[in-house]
């Protein structure tokens, strides 16, 4: 999750956890922009490489921007996620339930929500959603 912390910075903040009997090995990306476009074409060529969405969060950067940001895992052995990502953003609730109802029906499944405020000053409510390749 993004926000203050109790030292007064701005900070992302994840919770992560090794499962005792888990062999594998990791590597992570954190994708951040402002753009949803931007996030939408980098979750694609991440999950094209085998990284998988494991959480998200809208949160404002040191430099005072509002950013989505998504955190992406990738086992060692991974060439591909399988995944085929879409991005939606919008101010209304209206509207996402339309656009996530016409990606239901294309195979979609959201896996994620955040509402923020946006650079432009509104909240935003945005969804990730993935359906297998």
């Amino acid at each position: 999750m993004g926000g203050e912390t109790a030292g007064g910075g701005k900070e992302v903040v994840v919770l992560m956890e090794k499962v005792k009997d888990d062999a594998n090995t990791y590597s992570y990306r954190l994708l951040a922009t402002n753009r949803t476009s931007t996030l939408q074409r980098e979750l694609q060529d991440a999950a094209d490489a085998g990284y998988m969405v494991v959480g998200q969060t809208v949160f404002e950067s040191l430099l005072g921007g509002k950013e989505t940001a998504a955190l992406l895992q990738r086992e060692s052995a991974a060439t591909g996620s399988g995944f085929e990502y879409k991005l939606l953003a919008t101010s209304k609730t209206s509207t996402m339930e339309k656009e996530i109802r016409e990606l239901a029906e294309l195979g979609y499944q959201a896996i994620g929500l955040t509402v923020g405020k946006t650079a432009l000053g509104g909240s935003e409510l945005v969804v990730v959603a993935r359906k297998p390749k």
